[in-house]
C-alpha cells in the first residue's frame, strides 16, 4: 500500500522550477521534431526501402519483377495529407509562439508613474 502512494504519475512528477513555471515534460516539449521524424521515415520506407526489398524478395523467388504499390498513397494518399496538416499548422503555431516570445522579450521597458518635467521658460504661463 504504502509503495502505491510513492509512485508518482509523469504528470505529478512535473515539479514547480525556481522561476515558478512547471517544467515540461520531455513529450511535451519534443512531439513536434517527433512528428517531423515520423513521417520522414515512413517516407522512406515506404518509397525506397520497401520497393528494393520488394523487388529483392520477388527476384529471390524466381518471379518477375513486378512495382511496389506504396502503402500510404493508398486510399488517395490521406495519410501525407494529414501529415502535411499536421506539420504545417504546428510549424506556423510554433512561429507564433517563437514571435509572441520574441515580442515580450523586446518590449521597451515603460513606466506605469507619469514623469513630470519642469516647465521651461517659453512654456511658462503669461500671467
Amino acid at each position: 500500500m504504502l509503495e502505491n502512494q510513492t509512485k508518482t504519475t509523469t504528470f505529478e512528477m512535473q515539479s514547480e522550477s525556481p522561476e515558478g513555471s512547471k517544467k515540461e515534460d520531455w513529450m511535451q516539449k519534443r512531439w513536434r521534431p517527433m512528428m517531423g521524424w515520423v513521417y520522414m521515415i515512413t517516407c522512406t520506407t515506404d518509397f525506397i526501402l520497401f520497393p528494393i526489398m520488394w523487388a529483392a524478395f520477388q527476384a529471390s523467388l524466381g518471379n518477375p519483377v513486378t512495382a511496389w504499390e506504396p502503402l500510404t498513397l493508398k486510399g488517395a494518399g490521406l495519410y501525407h495529407v494529414a501529415m502535411g496538416a499536421v506539420l504545417g499548422l504546428t510549424a506556423f503555431g510554433r512561429t507564433q509562439e517563437k514571435l509572441q516570445a520574441n515580442s515580450v522579450a523586446t518590449m521597451p521597458m515603460t513606466s506605469s508613474v507619469p514623469v513630470h518635467r519642469p516647465l521651461a521658460k517659453q512654456d511658462t504661463p503669461a500671467l
